[in-house]
């Protein structure tokens, strides 16, 4: 099992940005798709960005298409999300998820997500 831990979260100004990491250790690390997924208060949590574990697929909501980056390093054990021209409405919980495999087709269930962070807060002021 992928144990995972997140960091970088905090308070920002509307239009800045943040990068999020996402330390794991295990020995499947490399071996498996990572994933983001966000929940603000009141509502569910959803699906934010995903990368296979090559690196070479990726896949993002739309809402954050253009402004959310997400990589790893296979080599640290990290995955990333860099986060610019945040708004208000990006505030959330985010949570850092390994895959049950390397790679898919469609990221957005959580089903397919065997191991889960605790979370890190991200807070946009306007």
């Amino acid at each position: 099992q992928v144990r995972l831990v997140e960091s970088g979260g905090g308070l920002v100004q509307a239009g800045g940005s943040l990068r999020l990491s996402c330390g794991a250790s295990g020995r499947t690390f490399s071996s498996s798709a990572k994933g983001w997924f966000r929940q603000a208060p009141g509502k569910e949590r959803e699906f934010v960005a995903a990368i296979s574990f090559s690196g070479y697929s990726t896949q993002y909501t739309d809402s954050v298409k253009g402004r959310f980056t997400i990589s790893r390093d296979n080599t640290k054990n990290t995955v990333y999300l860099q986060m610019n021209s945040l708004k208000p409405e990006d505030t959330a919980v985010y949570y850092c998820a390994a895959a049950r495999g390397p790679s898919y087709i469609d990221y957005e269930r959580e089903s397919i997500f065997g191991s889960w962070g605790q979370g890190t807060q991200v807070t946009v002021s306007s």
